[in-house]
């Protein structure tokens, strides 16, 4: 793929890619970074929405 290199180690497995940041750069890449950060805290705890919202009230960081 045109802009995207992969880069092998000696057994000639792909371990690596490059990605053209002129050609793929912006929101390309923000949505690959964003996959990956979701991607890396699929197994932590999470928050119900309602707590969070209610938590930011009581805290006074949002009006409420």
């Amino acid at each position: 793929m045109e802009g995207i290199l992969y880069l092998t180690d000696d057994q000639n497995k792909k371990r690596f890619v490059q990605i053209d940041i002129d050609k793929f750069g912006g929101e390309y890449l923000q949505d690959l970074i964003d996959g990956l950060v979701a991607d890396s805290r699929r197994n932590e705890e999470s928050i119900p929405f309602n707590k969070v919202m209610q938590d930011l009230k009581d805290s006074g960081k949002m009006d409420g």
